[in-house]
């Protein structure tokens, strides 16, 4: 840990204690709300070309470490579901638009 940031090491079992400390002070609700917010800081910060470069370099890294039949396997997945699937989905998800 840098000597100049405060709190436990990240992932050890103070760390832990603490998260859990929060999670009962604030709900789970706090960590989906700052999740959010920091979300769209970024987002405006950074751009939606940002998004697209992280999106390139994780799918290089997933074909580095799966293969490309890998994508071939999960495709035929996603094909197969969706023939499967109800023709109005929307109803039955909850989605109306």
């Amino acid at each position: 840990m840098a000597a100049n940031k405060r709190g436990p090491e990240p992932g050890s079992q103070k760390a832990k204690h603490g998260g859990e400390a929060v999670r009962e002070k604030y709900g789970p609700e706090f960590y989906s709300r700052i999740g959010k917010k920091g979300g769209e800081a970024v987002k405006e910060k950074r751009g939606p070309a940002f998004y697209a470069e992280i999106g390139k370099k994780g799918g290089e890294s997933t074909k580095r470490q799966q293969g490309i039949e890998f994508y071939s396997r999960i495709g035929k997945k996603g094909g197969e579901r969706g023939r499967t699937a109800p023709k109005n989905a929307a109803e039955n998800t909850g989605n109306k638009g």
